[in-house]
Protein backbone atom coordinates (compact mmCIF):
# COMPACT_ATOMS: atom_id res chain seq x y z
CA UNK A 1 0.00 0.00 0.00
CA UNK A 2 1.52 3.38 -0.95
CA UNK A 3 2.14 6.11 1.58
CA UNK A 4 -0.47 8.53 0.19
CA UNK A 5 -3.23 5.93 0.49
CA UNK A 6 -2.25 5.21 4.08
CA UNK A 7 -2.39 8.90 4.94
CA UNK A 8 -5.81 9.24 3.25
CA UNK A 9 -7.16 6.25 5.15
CA UNK A 10 -5.83 7.73 8.38
CA UNK A 11 -7.66 11.00 7.65
CA UNK A 12 -10.91 9.10 7.02
CA UNK A 13 -10.52 7.28 10.34
CA UNK A 14 -9.88 10.58 12.12
CA UNK A 15 -12.95 12.17 10.51
CA UNK A 16 -15.06 9.20 11.58
CA UNK A 17 -13.76 9.55 15.12
CA UNK A 18 -14.72 13.23 15.16
CA UNK A 19 -18.28 12.40 14.03
CA UNK A 20 -18.50 9.75 16.76
CA UNK A 21 -17.28 12.25 19.31
CA UNK A 22 -19.86 14.83 18.26
CA UNK A 23 -22.62 12.25 18.58
CA UNK A 24 -21.44 10.76 21.86
CA UNK A 25 -20.80 14.21 23.30
CA UNK A 26 -24.45 15.13 22.76
CA UNK A 27 -25.52 11.90 24.47
CA UNK A 28 -23.40 12.37 27.58
CA UNK A 29 -25.30 13.25 30.69
CA UNK A 30 -25.69 10.18 32.90
CA UNK A 31 -24.18 11.50 36.11
CA UNK A 32 -21.86 9.49 38.29
CA UNK A 33 -20.62 10.50 41.72
CA UNK A 34 -17.49 12.44 42.47
CA UNK A 35 -15.25 11.50 45.37
CA UNK A 36 -17.19 14.05 47.40
CA UNK A 37 -20.58 12.59 46.47
CA UNK A 38 -21.59 15.39 44.08
CA UNK A 39 -23.06 14.35 40.69
CA UNK A 40 -20.84 14.71 37.64
CA UNK A 41 -20.77 13.56 34.04
CA UNK A 42 -18.13 11.05 32.96
CA UNK A 43 -14.85 12.77 32.14
CA UNK A 44 -13.97 12.71 28.43
CA UNK A 45 -10.27 12.00 28.03
CA UNK A 46 -8.34 12.28 24.73
CA UNK A 47 -5.22 10.13 25.18
CA UNK A 48 -2.31 9.41 22.84
CA UNK A 49 -2.18 5.77 21.74
CA UNK A 50 1.41 5.50 22.98
CA UNK A 51 0.12 5.85 26.56
CA UNK A 52 -2.75 3.40 26.23
CA UNK A 53 -1.30 0.47 28.21
CA UNK A 54 -0.33 2.53 31.25
CA UNK A 55 -3.45 4.69 31.17
CA UNK A 56 -5.78 1.69 31.13
CA UNK A 57 -4.27 0.62 34.44
CA UNK A 58 -4.42 4.10 35.98
CA UNK A 59 -8.04 4.63 34.95
CA UNK A 60 -9.00 1.23 36.34
CA UNK A 61 -7.32 2.05 39.67
CA UNK A 62 -8.93 5.49 39.80
CA UNK A 63 -12.40 4.18 38.99
CA UNK A 64 -12.09 1.49 41.64
CA UNK A 65 -10.92 4.03 44.22
CA UNK A 66 -13.37 6.84 43.48
CA UNK A 67 -16.14 5.37 41.34
CA UNK A 68 -15.85 8.10 38.73
CA UNK A 69 -16.23 7.14 35.09
CA UNK A 70 -13.56 8.13 32.55
CA UNK A 71 -14.37 7.88 28.84
CA UNK A 72 -11.13 7.27 26.93
CA UNK A 73 -10.58 8.16 23.30
CA UNK A 74 -7.22 7.02 21.89
CA UNK A 75 -5.49 8.23 18.75
CA UNK A 76 -2.57 10.14 17.31
CA UNK A 77 -1.67 13.35 19.13
CA UNK A 78 -2.51 15.65 16.20
CA UNK A 79 -5.74 13.78 15.47
CA UNK A 80 -6.84 14.17 19.08
CA UNK A 81 -5.93 17.86 19.05
CA UNK A 82 -8.11 18.32 15.98
CA UNK A 83 -10.97 16.49 17.70
CA UNK A 84 -10.58 18.72 20.74
CA UNK A 85 -10.75 21.83 18.57
CA UNK A 86 -13.52 20.73 16.18
CA UNK A 87 -15.91 19.06 18.62
CA UNK A 88 -15.57 21.56 21.45
CA UNK A 89 -15.86 18.66 23.89
CA UNK A 90 -13.40 16.94 26.18
CA UNK A 91 -12.11 17.47 29.70
CA UNK A 92 -8.55 16.17 29.44
CA UNK A 93 -5.95 15.91 26.68
CA UNK A 94 -2.75 13.86 26.84
CA UNK A 95 -0.58 13.95 23.71
CA UNK A 96 2.71 12.06 23.43
CA UNK A 97 4.71 15.28 23.17
CA UNK A 98 4.07 18.52 25.06
CA UNK A 99 4.48 20.60 21.89
CA UNK A 100 0.85 19.72 21.13
CA UNK A 101 -0.19 21.03 24.54
CA UNK A 102 1.57 24.31 23.83
CA UNK A 103 -0.34 24.56 20.55
CA UNK A 104 -3.55 23.77 22.42
CA UNK A 105 -2.79 26.44 25.01
CA UNK A 106 -2.05 29.01 22.30
CA UNK A 107 -5.49 28.20 20.86
CA UNK A 108 -7.08 28.63 24.31
CA UNK A 109 -8.07 24.96 24.38
CA UNK A 110 -6.05 23.98 27.47
CA UNK A 111 -5.65 25.73 30.83
CA UNK A 112 -3.42 23.64 33.11
CA UNK A 113 -0.50 21.46 31.99
CA UNK A 114 0.76 18.78 34.41
CA UNK A 115 4.09 17.03 33.56
CA UNK A 116 4.21 13.23 33.68
CA UNK A 117 7.24 11.57 32.09
CA UNK A 118 9.72 11.46 29.23
CA UNK A 119 9.96 9.07 26.29
CA UNK A 120 12.83 8.48 23.84
CA UNK A 121 12.54 7.89 20.10
CA UNK A 122 14.07 4.50 19.26
CA UNK A 123 14.11 1.91 16.49
CA UNK A 124 12.05 -1.16 17.39
CA UNK A 125 13.10 -4.53 16.01
CA UNK A 126 12.08 -8.13 16.53
CA UNK A 127 13.64 -10.01 19.45
CA UNK A 128 17.26 -10.81 18.66
CA UNK A 129 17.42 -8.13 15.94
CA UNK A 130 17.38 -10.64 13.03
CA UNK A 131 18.11 -7.92 10.44
CA UNK A 132 21.17 -6.72 12.43
CA UNK A 133 20.04 -3.09 12.42
CA UNK A 134 22.81 -1.14 14.16
CA UNK A 135 23.13 2.13 12.24
CA UNK A 136 20.97 4.73 10.55
CA UNK A 137 22.10 3.48 7.13
CA UNK A 138 20.78 0.01 8.01
CA UNK A 139 17.27 1.48 7.99
CA UNK A 140 17.73 2.44 4.36
CA UNK A 141 18.76 -1.02 3.13
CA UNK A 142 16.62 -2.65 0.43
CA UNK A 143 16.03 -5.74 2.58
CA UNK A 144 14.63 -3.73 5.52
CA UNK A 145 10.93 -2.91 5.67
CA UNK A 146 10.61 0.24 7.79
CA UNK A 147 7.32 1.59 9.13
CA UNK A 148 6.69 4.91 10.88
CA UNK A 149 3.81 6.66 12.58
CA UNK A 150 2.30 9.41 10.45
CA UNK A 151 4.20 12.67 11.23
CA UNK A 152 1.06 14.69 10.47
CA UNK A 153 -0.98 12.82 13.07
CA UNK A 154 1.37 11.49 15.76
CA UNK A 155 3.94 12.89 18.16
CA UNK A 156 6.67 10.33 17.45
CA UNK A 157 6.34 10.96 13.73
CA UNK A 158 6.40 14.71 14.18
CA UNK A 159 9.46 14.59 16.47
CA UNK A 160 11.30 12.22 14.12
CA UNK A 161 10.64 14.38 11.07
CA UNK A 162 11.63 17.55 12.91
CA UNK A 163 14.97 16.33 14.21
CA UNK A 164 15.97 14.56 10.97
CA UNK A 165 14.95 17.58 8.89
CA UNK A 166 17.32 19.64 11.01
CA UNK A 167 20.12 17.13 10.41
CA UNK A 168 19.35 16.83 6.68
CA UNK A 169 18.45 13.11 6.88
CA UNK A 170 14.67 13.18 6.66
CA UNK A 171 14.31 12.87 2.89
CA UNK A 172 16.41 9.71 2.86
CA UNK A 173 14.41 8.13 5.69
CA UNK A 174 11.12 9.18 4.12
CA UNK A 175 12.07 7.46 0.85
CA UNK A 176 13.19 4.38 2.74
CA UNK A 177 9.91 4.08 4.68
CA UNK A 178 7.63 1.29 3.49
CA UNK A 179 4.45 2.61 5.15
CA UNK A 180 3.08 5.16 7.57
CA UNK A 181 0.60 4.17 10.26
CA UNK A 182 -2.07 6.19 12.06
CA UNK A 183 -0.65 5.56 15.55
CA UNK A 184 2.65 4.44 17.05
CA UNK A 185 1.09 1.23 18.36
CA UNK A 186 -0.01 0.29 14.84
CA UNK A 187 3.61 0.66 13.73
CA UNK A 188 4.73 -1.63 16.57
CA UNK A 189 1.99 -4.13 15.69
CA UNK A 190 3.28 -4.34 12.09
CA UNK A 191 6.65 -5.33 13.47
CA UNK A 192 5.08 -7.87 15.83
CA UNK A 193 3.21 -9.74 13.07
CA UNK A 194 6.16 -9.67 10.67
CA UNK A 195 4.82 -7.02 8.29
CA UNK A 196 7.89 -4.88 9.01
CA UNK A 197 11.50 -5.34 10.05
CA UNK A 198 11.88 -2.06 11.91
CA UNK A 199 9.60 0.63 13.32
CA UNK A 200 10.32 4.04 14.79
CA UNK A 201 8.55 4.22 18.15
CA UNK A 202 8.90 5.52 21.69
CA UNK A 203 10.87 3.30 24.06
CA UNK A 204 8.05 3.14 26.60
CA UNK A 205 5.63 1.75 24.01
CA UNK A 206 7.58 -1.52 23.90
CA UNK A 207 6.92 -2.28 27.55
CA UNK A 208 3.89 -4.35 26.52
CA UNK A 209 5.70 -6.02 23.58
CA UNK A 210 7.95 -8.71 25.11
CA UNK A 211 8.78 -10.09 21.66
CA UNK A 212 10.24 -6.78 20.53
CA UNK A 213 13.33 -4.83 21.56
CA UNK A 214 14.84 -1.54 20.52
CA UNK A 215 18.04 -0.09 19.15
CA UNK A 216 19.18 3.43 20.09
CA UNK A 217 20.79 5.46 17.30
CA UNK A 218 22.79 8.66 17.73
CA UNK A 219 20.74 10.28 14.96
CA UNK A 220 17.68 10.04 17.21
CA UNK A 221 19.40 11.31 20.38
CA UNK A 222 17.47 14.60 20.27
CA UNK A 223 14.17 12.73 20.11
CA UNK A 224 12.97 13.15 23.67
CA UNK A 225 9.31 13.90 24.28
CA UNK A 226 7.80 15.20 27.49
CA UNK A 227 4.43 13.63 28.23
CA UNK A 228 2.12 16.03 30.02
CA UNK A 229 -1.58 16.09 30.80
CA UNK A 230 -3.74 19.08 29.94
CA UNK A 231 -7.04 20.12 31.51
CA UNK A 232 -9.19 21.73 28.85
CA UNK A 233 -10.47 25.26 28.88
CA UNK A 234 -13.99 24.16 27.94
CA UNK A 235 -14.45 21.53 30.66
CA UNK A 236 -17.67 21.99 32.57
CA UNK A 237 -16.24 20.24 35.63
CA UNK A 238 -12.73 21.58 36.20
CA UNK A 239 -12.42 20.37 39.80
CA UNK A 240 -13.29 16.80 38.76
CA UNK A 241 -10.88 16.96 35.81
CA UNK A 242 -8.09 18.32 38.00
CA UNK A 243 -8.80 15.69 40.65
CA UNK A 244 -8.10 12.99 38.06
CA UNK A 245 -5.15 14.92 36.61
CA UNK A 246 -3.56 15.18 40.04
CA UNK A 247 -4.12 11.45 40.52
CA UNK A 248 -2.36 10.64 37.25
CA UNK A 249 0.61 12.87 38.12
CA UNK A 250 0.93 11.87 41.79
CA UNK A 251 4.19 10.09 42.59
CA UNK A 252 2.39 7.45 44.66
CA UNK A 253 -0.48 6.90 42.20
CA UNK A 254 -0.29 7.39 38.44
CA UNK A 255 3.44 8.04 38.20
CA UNK A 256 4.18 4.74 39.92
CA UNK A 257 2.37 3.02 37.06
CA UNK A 258 4.26 5.08 34.50
CA UNK A 259 7.56 4.03 36.05
CA UNK A 260 6.51 0.36 35.91
CA UNK A 261 5.76 0.79 32.19
CA UNK A 262 9.25 2.02 31.39
CA UNK A 263 8.71 5.77 31.36
CA UNK A 264 11.21 8.23 32.82
CA UNK A 265 8.85 9.87 35.30
CA UNK A 266 8.91 13.42 36.59
CA UNK A 267 8.76 14.23 40.31
CA UNK A 268 5.07 14.49 41.11
CA UNK A 269 3.16 15.61 44.18
CA UNK A 270 2.22 13.23 46.97
CA UNK A 271 -1.38 12.16 46.44
CA UNK A 272 -4.09 13.78 48.49
CA UNK A 273 -7.75 13.83 47.62
CA UNK A 274 -7.97 17.46 48.76
CA UNK A 275 -4.45 18.91 48.98
CA UNK A 276 -3.68 21.68 51.43
CA UNK A 277 -1.21 24.22 50.13
CA UNK A 278 0.52 26.49 52.65
CA UNK A 279 1.43 29.95 51.33
CA UNK A 280 3.26 32.68 53.21
CA UNK A 281 2.78 36.13 51.68
CA UNK A 282 3.72 39.65 52.66
CA UNK A 283 0.74 41.67 53.87
CA UNK A 284 1.02 44.27 51.14
CA UNK A 285 0.43 41.54 48.51
CA UNK A 286 -2.95 40.58 49.93
CA UNK A 287 -5.12 42.94 47.84
CA UNK A 288 -3.36 41.84 44.65
CA UNK A 289 -3.57 38.07 45.11
CA UNK A 290 -6.46 37.29 47.45
CA UNK A 291 -9.13 36.90 44.74
CA UNK A 292 -6.75 34.92 42.53
CA UNK A 293 -6.05 32.48 45.36
CA UNK A 294 -9.79 32.00 45.98
CA UNK A 295 -10.44 31.34 42.29
CA UNK A 296 -7.59 28.85 42.24
CA UNK A 297 -9.03 26.99 45.24
CA UNK A 298 -12.44 26.74 43.58
CA UNK A 299 -11.17 25.49 40.21
CA UNK A 300 -8.60 23.07 41.60
CA UNK A 301 -10.69 21.73 44.45
CA UNK A 302 -7.81 22.35 46.88
CA UNK A 303 -7.32 24.37 50.04
CA UNK A 304 -4.79 27.20 50.23
CA UNK A 305 -3.86 28.20 53.76
CA UNK A 306 -2.52 31.71 53.23
CA UNK A 307 -0.68 33.51 56.03
CA UNK A 308 -0.34 37.24 55.42
CA UNK A 309 2.04 39.19 57.65
CA UNK A 310 5.08 41.40 57.67
CA UNK A 311 7.93 39.58 55.94
CA UNK A 312 10.24 39.93 58.93
CA UNK A 313 7.68 38.10 61.03
CA UNK A 314 7.20 35.44 58.34
CA UNK A 315 10.95 34.88 58.06
CA UNK A 316 11.19 34.45 61.84
CA UNK A 317 8.42 31.85 61.70
CA UNK A 318 10.22 29.97 58.92
CA UNK A 319 13.52 30.01 60.77
CA UNK A 320 11.65 28.59 63.75
CA UNK A 321 10.57 25.62 61.64
CA UNK A 322 7.30 26.66 59.95
CA UNK A 323 8.13 26.03 56.29
CA UNK A 324 5.33 26.75 53.79
CA UNK A 325 5.05 25.20 50.33
CA UNK A 326 5.49 28.63 48.76
CA UNK A 327 6.60 32.07 49.86
CA UNK A 328 5.67 35.37 48.18
CA UNK A 329 7.89 38.03 49.72
CA UNK A 330 7.45 41.80 49.72
CA UNK A 331 11.10 42.32 48.80
CA UNK A 332 14.08 40.25 47.68
CA UNK A 333 15.88 41.06 50.94
CA UNK A 334 13.47 38.87 52.88
CA UNK A 335 13.66 36.03 50.35
CA UNK A 336 17.45 36.13 50.58
CA UNK A 337 17.21 35.53 54.32
CA UNK A 338 15.90 31.97 53.69
CA UNK A 339 17.96 30.77 50.67
CA UNK A 340 18.21 27.23 52.01
CA UNK A 341 14.41 26.93 51.97
CA UNK A 342 13.76 28.79 48.72
CA UNK A 343 16.82 28.55 46.44
CA UNK A 344 15.15 29.55 43.14
CA UNK A 345 12.89 32.60 43.53
CA UNK A 346 11.30 34.42 40.60
CA UNK A 347 10.81 38.20 40.64
CA UNK A 348 7.16 38.93 39.90
CA UNK A 349 6.29 42.57 40.56
CA UNK A 350 7.52 45.85 41.99
CA UNK A 351 6.06 48.37 44.39
CA UNK A 352 7.41 51.81 45.20
CA UNK A 353 7.50 53.73 48.46
CA UNK A 354 5.56 56.97 48.65
CA UNK A 355 4.94 59.57 51.32
CA UNK A 356 1.27 59.81 52.22
CA UNK A 357 -0.14 63.08 53.57
CA UNK A 358 -3.54 64.48 54.42
CA UNK A 359 -5.71 65.49 51.48
CA UNK A 360 -4.47 68.82 50.12
CA UNK A 361 -1.05 68.32 51.73
CA UNK A 362 -1.47 71.01 54.42
CA UNK A 363 2.10 70.60 55.74
CA UNK A 364 3.53 71.09 52.23
CA UNK A 365 5.57 67.89 52.16
CA UNK A 366 7.25 67.36 48.78
CA UNK A 367 10.37 65.30 49.57
CA UNK A 368 12.12 63.15 52.16
CA UNK A 369 13.85 66.25 53.50
CA UNK A 370 10.46 67.72 54.36
CA UNK A 371 9.85 64.84 56.79
CA UNK A 372 12.43 66.48 59.06
CA UNK A 373 10.24 69.52 59.71
CA UNK A 374 9.95 70.34 63.38
CA UNK A 375 6.92 68.89 65.15
CA UNK A 376 5.94 66.58 62.29
CA UNK A 377 4.43 63.22 63.33
CA UNK A 378 5.76 60.55 60.97
CA UNK A 379 4.88 56.84 60.72
CA UNK A 380 7.00 54.15 59.05
CA UNK A 381 7.19 50.38 58.79
CA UNK A 382 9.15 48.41 61.36
CA UNK A 383 12.56 47.54 59.96
CA UNK A 384 12.73 44.11 61.58
CA UNK A 385 9.12 43.10 60.99
CA UNK A 386 8.39 44.00 57.39
CA UNK A 387 10.07 44.56 54.05
CA UNK A 388 8.55 48.02 53.85
CA UNK A 389 10.38 49.09 57.01
CA UNK A 390 13.68 47.70 55.73
CA UNK A 391 13.32 49.46 52.37
CA UNK A 392 12.30 52.68 54.14
CA UNK A 393 15.46 52.73 56.24
CA UNK A 394 17.58 52.11 53.13
CA UNK A 395 15.83 54.98 51.41
CA UNK A 396 16.39 57.31 54.36
CA UNK A 397 20.09 56.39 54.41
CA UNK A 398 20.50 56.88 50.67
CA UNK A 399 18.65 60.18 50.91
CA UNK A 400 20.93 61.38 53.74
CA UNK A 401 18.02 62.07 56.10
CA UNK A 402 17.84 58.99 58.31
CA UNK A 403 18.88 60.51 61.64
CA UNK A 404 16.79 63.65 61.24
CA UNK A 405 13.62 61.86 60.06
CA UNK A 406 13.84 59.22 62.80
CA UNK A 407 13.61 62.02 65.38
CA UNK A 408 10.11 62.71 64.02
CA UNK A 409 8.99 59.06 63.82
CA UNK A 410 6.27 58.44 66.41
CA UNK A 411 5.13 54.98 65.30
CA UNK A 412 6.56 51.92 63.53
CA UNK A 413 4.17 49.17 62.42
CA UNK A 414 4.49 45.75 60.74
CA UNK A 415 2.18 46.69 57.83
CA UNK A 416 1.45 49.70 55.66
CA UNK A 417 -2.30 49.34 56.14
CA UNK A 418 -1.89 50.19 59.82
CA UNK A 419 -0.15 53.43 58.89
CA UNK A 420 -2.88 54.32 56.40
CA UNK A 421 -5.52 53.78 59.09
CA UNK A 422 -3.64 56.04 61.50
CA UNK A 423 -3.32 58.71 58.82
CA UNK A 424 -7.05 58.59 58.18
CA UNK A 425 -7.67 58.77 61.94
CA UNK A 426 -5.54 61.93 62.15
CA UNK A 427 -2.86 60.62 64.52
CA UNK A 428 -0.08 61.15 61.95
CA UNK A 429 0.93 64.00 59.66
CA UNK A 430 2.82 61.83 57.19
CA UNK A 431 3.77 58.20 56.65
CA UNK A 432 6.00 56.23 54.30
CA UNK A 433 4.14 53.29 52.76
CA UNK A 434 3.90 51.36 49.51
CA UNK A 435 1.92 52.89 46.69
CA UNK A 436 -0.34 49.81 46.81
CA UNK A 437 -1.30 50.67 50.42
CA UNK A 438 -2.95 53.87 49.21
CA UNK A 439 -5.54 52.13 47.01
CA UNK A 440 -9.04 53.22 48.06
CA UNK A 441 -7.85 56.16 50.16
CA UNK A 442 -7.69 58.85 47.49
CA UNK A 443 -10.62 60.70 49.06
CA UNK A 444 -8.70 61.23 52.28
CA UNK A 445 -4.99 61.10 51.41
CA UNK A 446 -2.51 62.26 48.79
CA UNK A 447 0.61 60.35 47.74
CA UNK A 448 3.93 62.12 47.20
CA UNK A 449 6.46 60.21 45.08
CA UNK A 450 10.07 59.85 46.23
CA UNK A 451 12.24 61.11 43.41
CA UNK A 452 15.70 59.99 42.34
CA UNK A 453 16.25 56.97 44.61
CA UNK A 454 16.12 53.49 43.06
CA UNK A 455 16.28 51.93 46.51
CA UNK A 456 12.74 53.16 47.18
CA UNK A 457 11.38 50.45 44.86
CA UNK A 458 10.79 46.97 46.32
CA UNK A 459 10.74 43.80 44.18
CA UNK A 460 8.43 40.91 45.10
CA UNK A 461 9.76 37.36 44.46
CA UNK A 462 7.80 34.08 44.56
CA UNK A 463 9.42 30.72 45.35
CA UNK A 464 8.49 27.11 46.05
CA UNK A 465 10.48 25.00 48.48
CA UNK A 466 12.00 21.92 46.77
CA UNK A 467 10.86 19.82 49.73
CA UNK A 468 7.20 20.61 49.22
CA UNK A 469 4.97 17.53 48.74
CA UNK A 470 2.71 19.83 46.71
CA UNK A 471 5.30 21.51 44.49
CA UNK A 472 3.31 21.04 41.27
CA UNK A 473 0.17 22.46 42.85
CA UNK A 474 2.18 25.43 44.12
CA UNK A 475 3.57 25.86 40.61
CA UNK A 476 0.06 25.96 39.13
CA UNK A 477 -0.88 28.60 41.71
CA UNK A 478 2.10 30.60 40.50
CA UNK A 479 0.88 30.27 36.90
CA UNK A 480 -2.50 31.57 38.01
CA UNK A 481 -0.78 34.53 39.68
CA UNK A 482 0.92 35.16 36.33
CA UNK A 483 -2.37 35.15 34.39
CA UNK A 484 -3.61 38.24 32.58
CA UNK A 485 -6.47 38.77 35.04
CA UNK A 486 -4.05 38.56 37.95
CA UNK A 487 -1.69 41.05 36.36
CA UNK A 488 -4.62 43.45 36.01
CA UNK A 489 -5.26 43.07 39.75
CA UNK A 490 -1.64 43.90 40.53
CA UNK A 491 -1.76 46.99 38.32
CA UNK A 492 -5.05 48.15 39.84
CA UNK A 493 -3.49 47.93 43.31
CA UNK A 494 -0.51 50.11 42.37
CA UNK A 495 2.08 47.44 41.55
CA UNK A 496 4.25 47.32 38.44
CA UNK A 497 4.45 43.95 36.70
CA UNK A 498 8.04 42.79 36.33
CA UNK A 499 7.98 39.13 35.27
CA UNK A 500 8.30 38.17 31.61
CA UNK A 501 5.04 36.20 31.29
CA UNK A 502 6.20 34.18 28.29
CA UNK A 503 9.21 32.86 30.16
CA UNK A 504 7.06 31.99 33.16
CA UNK A 505 4.59 29.96 31.12
CA UNK A 506 7.40 28.18 29.30
CA UNK A 507 8.41 26.70 32.64
CA UNK A 508 5.07 25.09 33.37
Amino acid sequence: MNKMLVVMLGSIVALGAMVWMLQSGSQRGNPTNTAGGEPTEPLMFFCAASNRAVMEKIVADYTEEYGREIELQYGGSQTLLSQLEVTGTGDLYLPADDSYLKIAKDKNLVSEMLPIAKMEVVVAVQKGNPKSIQTFDDLLRDDVKLVQANPDATAVGKVTRRMLTESGQWDALDKGTTAYRTTVTEAANDLLVGAADAAIVYDAVLHTYPDLEFVTLSEFAAGTSLVALGVTQQTRQPSAALHFARYVTARDRGLANYAEHGFQVEKGDVWSETPELNLFAGSMLRPAIEDTVKQFEKREGVRVNTVYNGCGILVAQMKAGQVPDAYFACDTEFMEQVPDLFPEPTDVSQNELVIIVKKGNPRQIASLRDLTKEGLRVGIGHEKQCAMGWVTQNTFREGGVQQEVMENVTVQTPTGDMLVNQMRAGSLDAAVVYLSNTAGSGEFLDAVRIQGLDCSVATQPYAITPESPNALTASRLFQQICSTDSQDSFTAEGFRWKLDTESSTDNE
